[in-house]
């Protein structure tokens, strides 16, 4: 395993990232899953990434039993606050009396005292920036939070945040948590440069496109049985988007570009996004110990050039550049 910092700060994170959504509390057996963080640990990962609204909360509650007993100083502990934790009015959002409130459940189920990254799940329209970044503030004051990030916040959302934290003296966002692959490369416009200037990393989520980029779902051909696009619990509406004849077809052109460079498609999917020095790791979520194994093998990869432009001219015209495909709710769910 490889290790970078998350933006400016000191922080190392692990290039692979291990990420829960759709698996702990939902999609597998909680013996499946503390067997996965447990390899995850063996293999070197140190990061693992969460949210308090993943699997109704369950989520958080799952890696917080994984991680008992592990020394705490030994991982880096990341969730999020936004979107619904439960029926209430002031159950969502950004605003100071939910984030308060959530922050205290999420260590509750994570069994800690801190998180070490604490992220805005998405932009809150309906709260005042300055109101969320004075309680993140608070909270790396009270020692609950250690850094705060955002995740899939546009380019103009990130900048007024740097504005006012600049102006008020408080603690600066060191992170993004965007969607980022071989296809999906909205950030790659505004967000990253930004990014780079103000010295923010990405931790990227769905390298491998939900499943796409692994090669498993041929052209053609009906979902392989227990795979994410035949489960009706979420995963299926995530990857839908990919599983398009034009996709499908143009991932089994990369075999041979994986094979080449020694790696299974997966990896060469993992690989791709760690090619991007703004990006400090990749999250991947693993129902199996095995997977895990297999994608750790991304870290540490360095593609040339001749590989980097086939995969470019591979999905020519599948490529989704535009910013503004990023999008928060105009209002809260």
């Amino acid at each position: 395993m490889e290790y970078r910092h998350l933006g400016r700060s000191g922080l190392k994170v692990s290039e692979i990232i291990y990420g829960n959504f759709l698996t702990h509390g939902s999609q597998i057996e909680e013996d499946a899953a503390l067997g996965c963080v447990a390899t995850a640990l063996d293999e070197g990962i140190t990061t693992f990434d969460t949210a308090d609204e993943y699997a109704e909360t369950r989520a958080e509650e799952v890696l917080g039993r994984a991680l008992h007993g592990v020394r705490r100083e030994s991982v880096e502990i990341c969730t999020k606050v936004y979107w619904p934790t439960g029926s209430g009015a002031n159950d969502r959002g950004l605003s100071r009396k939910h984030i308060m409130e959530s922050v205290n459940a999420s260590l509750r189920r994570l069994q800690t005292d801190y998180v070490d990254l604490y992220q805005a799940h998405a932009f809150d329209h309906e709260t005042p920036l300055e109101e969320t970044l004075r309680a993140f503030d608070d909270l790396i004051r009270q020692g609950k939070v250690l850094y705060v990030g955002v995740s899939e916040w546009r380019a103009e959302e990130i900048a007024a945040a740097l504005k006012i934290a600049g102006e008020l003296g408080l603690d600066r966002i060191v992170s993004n948590q965007p969607e980022y692959n071989m296809i999906w490369r909205v950030i790659e416009s505004e967000v990253v440069p930004l990014c780079e200037r103000e010295g923010i990393s990405q931790i990227v989520w769905a390298p491998i496109a939900q499943g796409t980029l692994t090669g498993k779902y041929l052209p053609g051909a009906a979902p392989p049985a227990g795979s994410r696009a035949t489960d009706d619990r979420g995963g299926s509406e995530c990857i839908a988007e990919y599983l398009t004849h034009d996709i499908l077809s143009r991932v089994q052109l990369l075999r041979p570009v994986a094979e080449e460079a020694g790696l299974t498609l997966a990896q060469l999917a993992v690989a791709w996004t760690l090619q991007n020095p703004n990006v400090a790791g990749a999250i991947v979520g693993a129902s199996r110990p095995e997977q895990i194994r297999e994608n750790v093998r991304a870290a540490g990869i360095r593609l040339d050039q001749e590989a980097l432009r086939r995969i470019d001219e591979i999905f020519a015209g599948q490529i989704v550049t535009d910013g503004a495909k990023t999008a928060s709710p105009a209002v809260r769910p």
